[in-house]
């Protein structure tokens, strides 16, 4: 028997390259096959692709085939795809869900590692007739095994996450598997409790607090089959599901789904497209849905379901505005004595508080009562904040940090830097003072560092260890605390201020979020919001409880200039350590820059943030209506610009942000 005769393949590497390598093969290698390969003098991981290889050039070969399961066809499609659509380095997107780390053979299981096969024969909860009608929609969908996207829109506590759950049974049923997404690890503690009550066992888990060898672990599982749900933040996506049949976006309206840098890239969408590839359901899921996702819904490219009741028979919360130029707080304090009182009246009843403000720390700015100085990032363009748990001022851009110092470095002055405006610790000062008698939870990021302590602070909540809770975004959504009954917004209008084009949306979108953590079981519930506006369209959305108004009122806003959904925007971003080459390469894309009919050229312009970890930047944003290739355009845009090795160009299609 003649020995095999030897093939080229193409090979595409996790790294910073778009096209794939020719190396020769002993024998024919099917694309997905996991190799490791010479890449100048080191042996780097990647996998035979579907390019046809090069036939011309001298080829190294093939180090070693790696016994792995190969890399699904689906999945290499979306790599492709995704970095198509971001203007992106196939290399770098591989790389989202792609490292040698991840494929090295465990010598024993890792200890901290445990998820089981989901039980399907277990027997789900009693569901309301509005639930039953939703879940028999997702069951029907799951089952024809075709590509579709369902909206789950439901008030806060209808029981969304007890429907998507009987989807996932479904998907299991019929031999599939599940992947399960969420903005935030921290949600990840109460969903997992709620899934192993449901299926009888956790299942696997993604996210970037994971330690290696969990990670190492949870990658094969997938990758073989045996993991047949995962849950995880946005880079799941990436994960080598071999027959995936459902993906549900939890909270799709959240920021936190868009990677704001390197691939810049909107998980919800991107689930969209990998449900397409794999043919599978994709349930997008929320109690405030995006313009996006409700307009898709409208014109009939999303089925939608609507759950408008509070599962149990729970009520929703009364919301009601606190005006705060009538009932101001005391000089030096935060919370009105309206509000305090409200809490006050909360603990007698032996019922839970909280307060809910969008910004960590002690105190956003810190300046000289001399000569106004203000203690600035030397790095970005952005204000210290205070953290007096830390004793310390940092930048929440570049974790640069300092002490307070001893003196102004402006005027020399002695001992005369102030905190000014509150943050979520100056906010717990304050109501350790006003109520020494409350046990007291603070939830933001710096405290809560990852699931395990977000666990611990859930369990406390629920065993009415706490009577106060005091959090930022963190607390806004997913969590289920039966004995919380009010709910205070210290600033309501944080947020509505500067001209982001989705600040009313998304302002709206969080505060009744967090409004609807009041009342979720037999008590009523009330939302108290702080405010300087209550005229403000947002307030009177919130008030009154109709969003669906207030989304119409923003989309017939944006509907004539075609702001997104209704036309396409791409930023480009440039930036260099040196200001003027910075300037002078932004300038040079505004000459170059596309014109025909349907297109708008904004910009060049400083960011917001126009200094950003050392480097300057500069914003250029292209409008188009929706009929015009923008990838083909910034790609040829791109090719006629000279952009020197120092300066950095960054594109983000569908930007979410403007910072």
């Amino acid at each position: 028997m003649s020995a095999p005769s030897p093939t080229r393949v193409s090979v595409l590497l996790p790294f910073p390259f778009d096209t794939a390598f020719t190396y020769m093969a002993e024998e024919k290698l099917p694309p997905g096959t996991l190799v490791r390969v010479p890449l100048g003098p080191r042996m780097v991981v990647g996998v035979v692709w579907d390019d046809p290889p090069d036939i011309k050039i001298r080829t190294k070969p093939v180090a070693d085939v790696l016994a792995f399961p190969p890399l699904p066809e689906t999945l290499r499609r979306f790599v492709d795809w995704v970095a198509r659509y971001t203007l992106s380095k196939r290399g770098d997107v591989l790389a989202l869900g792609l490292k040698a780390s991840l494929l090295v053979e465990p010598k024993r299981r890792a200890k901290n590692f445990s998820f089981g096969r989901a039980d399907i024969s277990l027997a789900g909860p009693d569901l309301s007739v509005d639930q039953g009608a939703a879940v028999d929609a997702l069951r029907a969908s799951v089952t024809a095994q075709k590509f579709a996207v369902t909206l789950l829109d439901g008030v806060t506590g209808s029981g969304k996450t007890e429907v998507y759950f009987e989807a996932v049974a479904a998907c299991l049923a019929s031999g599939k598997q599940a992947l399960v997404l969420l903005p935030e690890i921290a949600l990840s503690v109460q969903f997992l409790q709620r899934f192993a009550a449901r299926f009888g066992a956790a299942p696997a888990v993604w996210h970037s607090e994971l330690t290696p060898a969990v990670r190492r672990e949870t990658f094969r599982a997938v990758a073989e089959g045996r993991a047949n749900v995962a849950v995880g933040a946005r880079s799941a996506l990436f994960l080598p599901f071999p027959d995936l049949g459902l993906i549900v976006v939890d909270e799709e309206h959240e920021s936190a789904f868009k990677q704001e840098d390197g691939v810049m890239y909107h998980a919800r969408d991107m689930a969209v497209v990998r449900a397409k590839l794999a043919s599978a359901l994709c349930v997008l899921c929320s109690a405030t849905p995006s313009l996006e996702t409700v307009e898709n819904a409208a014109t009939g490219r999303y089925a939608r379901l609507d759950l408008p009741a509070r599962h149990g028979g729970a009520s929703l919360p009364t919301v009601s505005a606190l005006d705060m130029r009538a009932n101001p707080p005391e000089r030096g304090k935060f919370i009105s004595p309206v509000l305090a009182e409200a809490v006050r009246a909360t603990m007698a009843r032996g019922e839970q508080a909280m307060l809910f403000l969008n910004r960590r720390g002690y105190a956003p700015l810190t300046l000289c009562r001399h000569c106004g100085h203000r203690m600035a990032c030397p790095n970005c363009a952005a204000w210290l904040v205070e953290h007096k748990s830390h004793k310390r001022l940092i930048c929440h851009h570049c974790d640069y940090g300092t002490l307070v110092p001893l003196t102004c470095p402006a005027c020399a002055a002695k001992d005369s830097f102030a905190a000014i405006g509150p943050g979520v610790e100056r906010i717990a000062e304050e109501v350790r003072e006003t109520f020494p008698e409350a046990r007291v939870l603070l939830m933001a990021s710096d405290v809560i560092a990852g699931p395990k302590q977000a666990a611990e602070a859930a369990r406390m909540i629920s065993e009415r260890e706490i009577d106060i809770i005091i959090g930022t975004q963190m607390v806004a959504k997913g969590w289920h605390f039966p004995a919380l009954t009010l709910v205070g917004v210290i600033d309501a209008d944080l947020g509505l201020a500067g001209g982001d084009l989705r600040a009313g949306e998304r302002t709206v979108q969080m505060l009744h979020q967090v409004a609807g953590r009041a009342g979720r079981a037999e008590a009523p519930g009330q939302v108290v919001l702080q405010t300087y506006a209550p005229e403000h369209p947002v307030m009177a959305a919130l008030l009154s409880g109709d969003l669906n108004a207030f989304m119409a009122q923003e989309a017939l806003q944006r509907r004539p200039g075609h702001w997104p959904p209704f036309g396409r925007l791409v930023a480009l971003i440039v930036s260099c350590p040196d200001e003027k080459l910075a300037d002078q390469i932004a300038r040079a894309l505004a000459r170059a820059a596309p014109h025909g009919t349907g297109i708008d050229i904004l910009g060049p312009a400083p960011a917001p943030f126009a200094l950003l970890r050392g480097r300057h930047r500069r914003r250029l944003l292209l409008k188009a209506t929706r009929t015009i290739d923008v990838q083909s355009l910034v790609k040829d845009w791109l090719a006629r610009t000279d952009i020197p090795r120092r300066v950095r160009v960054d594109v983000d299609v569908d930007p979410v942000s403007f910072m």
